[in-house]
C-alpha cells in the first residue's frame, strides 16, 4: 500500500501542483477475489432514489419470451444495457469533497478496498407499461354471473393481485388503473373481468329501473337500486355496474347517489350494436343507436373515438368496430396495423387509435412526424405509412 510520500512523488512526476488538488488522497486497492460479475450498477434519477431512501422496492418483471423491465410501485421502466468506456469501481464508504465533515489543512492519504467493478451499468427509461395481456388473462374467464342451481362455475383459471403482479410488466398502480379501464372486479379474492353480454345485462336492469322510477340520470340512489335489483343479481355486481357507468357522490342527507355518465352508456350501447357486424350503414345504425339508449340520452358519433371507425369515402357510409385496446401495443405494430386497415387516415381519424402510444412529454403529432407522411388530398391533410406496410 502507498504512502503519502510515494502519492507526493508520483505527482511530481506526472508533473501535478498539489495545491491544485483536494487535500485528501484515497489509495485504492483490489480485495480478494474481485469480479467484474459480483455486482451489477444501476442508474436512477431522482424520483427512484427517493423512492428506494423511503425503504420501497424496485421490481423486475417478464416472462422468459419478454424483454425485462423494472416497476416501482407507480411506474414502468424500460431496462437497458450501456457499456461505458470508464472502469466503474464499486468502493464502499468513499467520498466525494463534499462528503467530507471538515477539509483538512495538510495532505491526507485514505486506503479504501475496492469491492468490484463493471464497465457497463443498467440504464432506466420511462416507458408505457405493457398492460394488454391483462385483460387476454382476464378473458380466459370471464364472469357472467353467478352459478344457477346445481350449474357449477367453469374450472378455468383465475387470477389474484399477487399472481397479475407477477405476469403484468406493470407497476401496481399501472395495473389497478388498467382493471378499472376494463370494468374489472374482485370476486372472492379474484379479479375477474365481466362477460360483456351480462355487463350489458345490469347497465339494463339500471336504466330500466331509472325509467320506471321516473329519476333522473344524475340522481340515481344507490339503496334503492341495491333494494329493487338485488333479487335478479348481487347487490355487488350491480354496485359495480354503477361505479362502471356512473359518478359516485353523496346528496345533503348523506345518501350514496350515482350520477350516470351519458357518454359511457351510449358508447357501450353502441359497441353491444356493433360487435355482430362487419359493417354497418352509418345512417341506419345512428338511427337504432338512438333508439338503443335510454330515453333522455343523446347518442352522438364523438362519444365512439378509439371504439369504431367510420369510412366517409364509402358510399353509403359505413362505421365499423375498431376498439383500440384490440392494435398492438408495439408503436411500429401499431403503425403497421392501422395502415394495413387503412392506406391513408386524416389526423382525427387515427388519433384515437395511436394516443395511448405517446411517452411523457410526447404528442400525438410527433408520433405521426416520426412514423407517417402527410400529403394534401381534395384539400384534406391526410397520412400514410412511411414503411412498406406488411399484411
Amino acid at each position: 500500500m502507498r504512502t503519502l510520500e510515494e502519492v507526493q512523488a508520483t505527482l511530481q512526476i506526472a508533473k501535478v501542483k498539489e495545491e491544485d488538488l483536494q487535500p485528501v488522497t484515497y489509495c485504492l486497492s483490489f480485495g480478494d477475489n474481485v469480479s467484474s460479475g459480483d455486482y451489477c450498477l444501476m442508474e436512477l434519477d431522482d424520483t427512484l432514489c427517493k423512492h428506494i431512501e423511503a425503504g420501497k422496492s424496485l421490481i423486475i418483471r417478464g416472462d422468459k419470451e419478454e424483454h425485462a423491465v423494472l416497476c416501482s410501485e407507480e411506474r414502468t421502466y424500460d431496462l437497458k444495457i450501456a457499456d461505458t468506456s470508464n472502469l466503474l469501481l464499486f468502493v464502499p464508504g468513499c467520498k466525494t469533497p463534499d462528503q467530507l465533515p471538515d477539509i483538512p489543512a495538510s495532505p491526507e492519504l485514505i486506503h479504501a478496498q475496492i469491492w468490484g467493478f463493471s464497465n457497463c451499468y443498467w440504464e432506466l427509461r420511462r416507458q408505457r407499461p405493457r398492460i394488454k395481456k391483462l385483460k387476454k388473462l382476464l378473458m380466459e374467464n370471464p364472469y357472467d354471473g353467478p352459478a344457477v342451481g346445481m350449474q357449477e362455475e367453469s374450472p378455468a383459471t383465475k387470477y389474484t393481485m399477487d399472481d397479475l403482479l407477477e405476469r403484468i410488466q406493470a407497476s401496481r398502480e399501472e395495473i389497478e388503473a388498467h382493471l378499472q379501464n376494463v370494468h374489472a372486479c374482485e370476486i372472492d379474492g379474484f379479479w375477474r373481468i365481466l362477460d360483456f353480454d351480462y355487463e350489458m345485462k345490469l347497465l339494463g336492469h339500471v336504466t330500466q329501473l331509472i325509467d320506471s322510477e321516473s329519476w333522473s340520470f344524475s340522481k340515481v340512489p344507490l339503496n334503492v337500486c341495491l333494494e329493487e335489483l338485488g333479487s335478479l343479481e348481487p347487490k355487488a355486481m350491480i354496485e359495480h355496474c354503477l361505479n362502471c357507468y356512473g359518478r359516485r357522490y353523496s346528496n345533503e342527507d348523506d345518501q350514496v347517489m350515482y350520477a350516470l355518465d351519458e357518454d359511457k352508456v351510449c358508447r357501450a350501447t353502441a359497441q353491444l350494436l356493433l360487435q355482430n357486424a362487419v359493417k354497418f350503414n352509418l345512417s341506419e345504425f345512428q338511427e337504432v343507436w338512438q333508439q338503443s339508449v335510454p330515453e333522455g340520452m343523446s347518442a352522438r358519433l364523438d362519444q365512439l373515438r378509439g371504439l369504431a371507425l367510420l369510412d366517409r369515402s364509402s358510399k353509403p357510409e359505413t362505421i365499423s368496430l375498431l376498439r383500440v385496446e384490440d392494435l398492438p401495443e408495439d408503436t411500429l405494430e401499431r403503425f403497421n396495423s392501422l395502415f394495413s386497415m387503412r392506406e391513408k387516415w386524416t389526423q382525427d381519424d387515427i388519433e384515437p387509435y395511436i394516443r395511448d402510444l405517446c411517452g411523457e412529454k410526447q404528442t400525438t403529432g410527433s408520433l405521426l412526424t416520426k412514423h407517417a407522411r402527410s400529403s394534401v388530398q381534395n384539400g384534406i391533410k391526410v397520412y400514410n405509412s412511411r414503411r412498406p406496410v406488411s399484411s
